[in-house]
């Protein structure tokens, strides 16, 4: 199978194909603009595999879509922003690449044939809104409540509209929050690790009870690999462990692997408008045999021996004064 993969170079993209590449029986081309958190170093030991390559390109130009697409028989869409607090400080991106540059790839998807290309856009468990009880399923309403989670479920529904509309077939996966090697360390527990590991305490939003579903992004990996295989057309289809935690505790537990005390914990002002609970039913997926491989706690020790392995990949990225300490600088400058 030929596949397309826009935003290969990101953390969830690149360990797709990484896990892809590895199963075999695939080439795949990588379509990724670089931007902030797009990174080359991403693509370590995938360049050894005549299977793939890698095409630095923007998914708003057209014309290169169409071309890509053309040649694939799948197309499966990381591309985006993700970043809740970025979109807060600055939106319009989010809107350019999540809604315009998804509706660019359906586009020429289209134009090439309906039906003709198996279609997989990844989405998020943020576009459900806060889920106070219990678990949204697939049929949820969608209630973002942030410019990011927004501008996702705005690619939702352009998704919903060309399967409606031109049978066009795309799947939409909705994830929930994941962690792992090549995360950017802006969030959570990238952030934490490294953190510890320079001598920094850890901010912590609020009072740090916002609670979430996480998923080791190997588990993440394998469920869209089966949706792509497996999937029927036109569905859309959740991914959870099904176990939420607070921040607080996720925090707590990277305390203890590092012996540090809560001294270590920084509460800082909450961001405008935080969402205080996601979880997900992920029961539809199981029923096509998909199941977690790995604990919470089994991924955090392989996603902290990663960081401690890999000090130069994340120092460079922190040390970027031009995109990572320069958001943060707005960051907290917003919240004191």
């Amino acid at each position: 199978m030929k596949i397309l993969v826009t935003g290969g170079c990101g953390f969830i993209g690149s360990n797709f194909i990484r896990y892809l590449l590895k199963k075999g029986g695939c080439e795949i081309v990588n379509i990724d603009l670089l931007a902030y958190s797009g990174n080359l170093e991403n693509q370590a030991g995938l360049l050894e595999y005549p299977a793939y390559q890698f095409v630095r390109g923007d998914i708003n130009d057209f014309a290169l879509m169409r071309k890509w697409c053309q040649w694939a028989d799948a197309v499966v869409h990381f591309a985006a922003q993700t970043h809740v607090d970025r979109s807060i400080l600055e939106p319009s991106s989010f809107m350019t690449t999540n809604i315009l540059g998804t509706y660019n790839l359906l586009e020429a998807v289209r134009q090439i044939g309906a039906g003709k290309k198996r279609v997989v856009y990844i989405s998020t468990d943020e576009v459900y809104g806060i889920v106070a009880q219990g678990e949204a399923d697939e049929e949820s309403a969608l209630k973002p409540n942030s410019p990011y989670s927004a501008s996702k479920a705005s690619g939702d529904l352009l998704v919903r509209a060309y399967n409606h509309t031109y049978g066009l077939g795309a799947i939409t996966t909705r994830t929930s929050n994941n962690f792992g090697p090549y995360q950017y360390p802006e969030k959570l527990i990238p952030l934490a690790v490294t953190n510890l590991m320079e001598g920094k305490k850890i901010p912590v939003y609020g009072n740090g009870l916002q609670e979430r579903d996480w998923i080791y992004v190997e588990d993440n990996c394998s469920a869209i690999a089966l949706i792509l295989q497996e999937g029927r057309s036109g569905e859309i289809y959740n991914i959870a462990m099904g176990r939420t935690m607070t921040n607080l505790s996720v925090v707590g537990m990277i305390l203890d692997r590092f012996g540090k005390s809560s001294s270590w914990i920084e509460y800082v002002k909450d961001r405008p408008g935080h969402d205080t609970r996601y979880s997900l039913s992920s029961e539809k997926l199981r029923k096509l045999g998909w199941a977690p491989r790995f604990s919470f706690e089994e991924g955090l020790g392989k996603t902290v021996s990663w960081y401690q392995e890999h000090r130069d990949w994340w120092k460079k990225i922190k040390e970027r004064k031009e995109d990572f300490v320069q958001y943060y600088e707005l960051q907290y400058a917003a919240r004191r």
